[in-house]
């Protein structure tokens, strides 16, 4: 099941990555079940790596960030290693940890892990990445993971996969914020790469009501961009759930030939819809209804 995400204030998105991880996309959640492990942990017991290579912390955004845990606590965990000396240190999230200290948290959600263990489940993520035939949630998945629970940037993950890009990267992604039904489908092979892209930022009702119809009518990405577009124009004057079934461009280009003027077709869910003939002028108009009205 999704998690849900209700509740969460204006802006926190901005403050903390809300694509959560989910273990239905999570390659390697069987070997991080056996070498960590989820604990709520006094807070006087942590304390920051001090080789941690990032020294700034912006006040503002920390107080914004603290606001945030005020209200709705710590959704994504820290991770920290046992410290021989004094409790546990931070492997990531200094940034929870210090907006926690400002909003006065008690307690803190934590994976326990060794460093060792770290660094063998990083080791892991990256070979499956790189051997295994991921489909593209998982891939987005395991980056998510090295970037929460590793610390690692997007150029860092990138030099670790293969070589590929910092924008390869965060693309891939983006495909963490599509509503649950679309990453189900593209977890099944249902919805290709192409076509679940156009789906992300649209309502999850509409997702839910075009990933279907999508995956009956095999529309190509193109179809996927027309119909989002079309339901997004749609709503400019008032709300709909329709969605609006892009016809193929050759058949358009045929009818539009055939016309002799631009012409429009829009498909709802159900199969109804309309065509519409464009026209400039009066003789026009006469024009195009004698072509309708010959046999």
């Amino acid at each position: 099941m999704p998690k849900s995400k209700k509740g969460l204030g204006r802006g926190f998105e901005s403050l903390i990555p809300t694509e959560l991880l989910d273990e239905s996309f999570d390659v390697t959640a069987s070997q991080d079940d056996k070498v960590s492990d989820l604990r709520l942990i006094k807070i006087s017991e942590i304390h920051p790596d001090p080789e941690q290579p990032r020294q700034h912390f912006d006040d503002e955004g920390l107080s914004e960030l603290a606001d945030s845990i005020r209200e709705h606590g710590i959704i994504q965990p820290l991770v920290v290693t046992p410290d021989a000396k004094s409790g546990y240190m931070i492997v990531a999230g200094e940034r929870r940890y210090r907006a926690s200290l400002l909003a006065k948290l008690d307690k803190l959600p934590v994976i326990v892990r060794t460093l060792s263990d770290q660094h063998k489940l990083e080791l892991a993520i990256i070979e499956n990445v790189q051997r295994r035939g991921l489909t593209a949630i998982e891939v987005a998945t395991s980056y998510a993971k090295l970037r929460d629970q590793f610390n690692l940037t997007m150029e860092q993950i990138g030099e670790r996969v293969g070589g590929k890009s910092t924008s390869a990267i965060s693309n891939t992604m983006r495909l963490l914020k599509l509503p649950y039904s679309a990453k189900e489908a593209l977890a099944d092979g249902q919805l290709t790469e192409g076509q679940a892209r156009p789906l992300i930022g649209v309502e999850t009702e509409v997702v839910d009501e075009l990933v279907p119809q999508i995956i009956a009518e095999k529309w190509s990405a193109r179809q996927v961009e027309h119909a989002v577009s079309a339901l997004r124009k749609g709503k400019a004057g008032r709300r709909t759930k329709i969605s609006v079934k892009p016809v193929e461009k050759a058949v358009l280009d045929q009818l539009e030939k055939r016309v002799g003027t631009k012409v429009k077709v829009a498909t709802g869910a159900k199969g109804s819809g309309s065509i519409t003939l464009k026209f400039k002028s009066l003789d026009e108009r006469q024009r195009l209804l004698d072509l309708l009205n010959s046999k």
